[in-house]
C-alpha cells in the first residue's frame, strides 16, 4: 500500500532527504501497510526507500542510527484505518449506549495493533492469517486478547461471529511462537461461567507463561438492553461462587509457579461483600485497566503517601464526587485524612449512575447530567473534586458532552479533577 508522508521531524533523518510529501511505497523491498510495518522494517542502520518524488519513482538508500526514528509523519497515527470490531457479543457495552451521544463513543474497536501499541483488548476474529504471521515474525508481544471461553461452539454464540471460535487456535500459535498474551473474561451470569468457566482457565493456566495473566470481570449492563439477550447482573451469592473458583485456581497457579495468573476484578469482592486481597495478591499489577487491584493501589498508595504528609496550616474544605463502585473506598480514604489533619474536612458524595442505569456502578461512567442532578443544593464546600476518569482524554467534557464549565456554573462550585495515583490524590486534596 502506498501511503502519503504528510509531514517529517526536525532533524530527523526523514528530513535530511527531503521525504516531505512523497509517497512511500516500499522500505528494504517490504510493502508498507500500516505504523507496525513502518516501524518494524525502518529501524535498522541502512535502509532503501522506494518512494514516489514529484511524480517518478526513486530509491533511496538512507543511513541512520540503529533504531533512530526515520521521522515521517502520516495523516493518521495508524496510517491504516482502524480496524472496527465485526462481532455482535451479548455482553457489548456499546450497543448498550442510548442514542444521541457523541460519535465516536460508538466506535467499536477491534484492532490488533492497537493492542500492542495501546494495550487495548481484541477478540482475534479481525486478524487475517497473513497478520498473524506478522505478530510472529516481528514478535508482537504482549497481545491483549478477549477471549471470553474457550469453548468454540459457546464463544460463537456469545460473540454472534461464525469466526469466533476457529479463532481460538491463535492463541496456541502464538504460544508456540513466545508471544506473550494477557488475556480477559467478561463473564456473563449462567453462560460463560461455572463449568464454562473452569474449562477456560484449565486451557489457558496450561500455557504459562506465554499467557501471562487472565481477568475476570462481570459484564455490564445498561437499562438500555431492549432487543437484545437477557442477561441477568450478578448478586452476593453468584459473585461468591465466581470467586471461589477463580481463587482456587489462581492459588494453584502461585503454587506451581509463583505467581497467580487468574486475578478476579475488584467488583467481584464488592458484590461478595469481601475485602479486598492484600498487595502481595496481585504481582505485579498487569491488569489494572480491568479493574484488578486498583482499589488496593489506590489505597495503599494514598495510606503511605498520607503517612508522610503534614497537616495544612490553613483549613481546608472540599466536597468529592464518585460512583457507588468506588465510593466505600473513597469514604476510607477521606475518614483516614481527616482523622489525621483535624482542619481538613472533606465530603463525599456516592454518585448512582441513572444516565446507563443497571448494574453500571463505575466512576468513568458517570456523565454531568447525573452530577448536576443529584449534586445541587447539596455541596458543602465551594470546590468540587471528581475523579479524571469521569471525562475524556481533553480532561473539559463529560460522556454526554456535558462540560466542566457547565458543571461548575450550574453547581455554583470550582471543579477540580482529582489524580487517580493514591499519592497524588493526597497532595491534589490538600492543595
Amino acid at each position: 500500500m502506498a501511503v502519503k508522508i504528510s509531514g517529517t521531524e526536525k532533524g530527523s533523518p526523514a528530513q535530511r532527504y527531503g521525504l516531505k510529501g512523497c509517497t512511500l511505497l516500499s522500505i528494504d523491498g517490504h510493502e508498507i501497510n500500516d505504523m507496525l510495518d513502518y516501524e518494524f522494517y525502518s529501524s535498522g542502520e541502512a535502509l532503501e526507500l522506494a518512494v514516489m518524488k514529484d511524480g517518478a519513482l526513486c530509491y533511496l538508500s538512507v543511513q541512520k542510527k540503529e533504531y533512530e526514528p526515520l521521522g515521517c509523519n502520516f495523516d493518521s497515527y495508524l496510517i491504516d484505518q482502524k480496524h472496527s470490531c465485526k462481532n455482535k457479543c451479548m455482553f457489548c457495552f456499546i450497543d448498550q449506549m442510548p442514542k444521541g451521544l457523541r460519535e465516536t463513543l460508538y466506535f467499536k474497536d477491534d484492532d490488533e495493533r492497537l493492542s500492542f501499541l495501546f494495550g487495548n483488548y481484541v477478540t482475534l476474529t479481525n486478524l487475517s492469517e497473513r497478520e498473524v504471521e506478522r505478530i510472529k515474525t516481528m514478535h508482537i508481544s504482549p497481545i491483549n486478547i478477549s477471549v471470553h471461553t474457550v469453548n468454540p461452539e459457546l464463544r460463537v454464540a456469545m460473540m454472534k461471529n461464525k469466526h469466533a471460535g476457529d479463532v481460538l487456535r491463535y492463541i496456541d500459535e502464538f504460544a508456540k511462537a513466545y508471544i506473550q498474551m494477557n488475556c480477559q473474561l467478561v463473564l456473563c451470569r449462567g453462560i460463560n461461567d461455572g463449568d464454562e468457566l473452569k474449562k477456560s482457565l484449565e486451557k489457558l493456566t496450561a500455557l504459562y507463561p506465554a499467557v501471562q495473566s487472565i481477568a475476570a470481570v462481570p459484564s455490564g449492563l445498561t437499562k438500555y438492553r431492549e432487543g437484545l439477550y437477557p442477561l441477568e447482573p450478578y448478586d452476593k451469592q453468584t459473585a461468591i461462587e465466581v470467586l471461589g473458583i477463580l481463587e482456587e485456581y489462581g492459588e494453584q497457579c502461585y503454587k506451581r509457579h509463583g505467581v497467580r495468573i487468574v486475578y478476579p476484578s475488584d467488583e467481584w469482592y464488592l458484590l461478595a461483600e469481601r475485602e479486598i486481597p492484600p498487595r502481595e495478591f496481585y504481582d505485579s499489577f498487569c491488569q489494572l485497566e480491568n479493574g484488578v487491584g486498583m482499589w488496593r493501589m489506590l489505597h495503599d498508595e494514598f495510606m503511605e503517601a498520607l503517612e508522610e504528609t503534614r497537616a495544612p496550616l490553613l483549613p481546608k474544605k472540599i466536597d468529592l464526587a464518585t460512583g457507588e463502585l468506588a465510593y466505600p473506598l473513597i469514604c476510607r480514604l477521606a475518614n483516614a485524612m481527616q482523622g489525621k489533619m483535624r482542619n481538613v474536612k472533606i465530603e463525599v458524595h456516592e454518585i448512582k449512575n441513572e444516565f446507563f442505569g443497571g448494574n453500571v456502578t463505575v466512576a468513568g461512567l458517570i456523565t454531568g447530567t447525573d452530577l448536576i442532578k443529584q449534586l445541587k443544593g447539596k455541596l458543602s464546600s465551594r470546590t468540587l473534586g471528581i475523579p479524571e476518569v469521569m471525562l475524556r482524554e481533553e480532561r473539559d467534557k463529560f460522556l454526554d458532552d456535558v462540560t466542566v464549565k457547565e458543571l461548575e456554573r450550574e453547581l455554583g462550585v470550582r471543579v477540580r479533577i482529582m489524580p487517580q495515583r493514591g499519592d497524588d490524590l493526597v497532595q491534589a486534596l490538600l492543595k
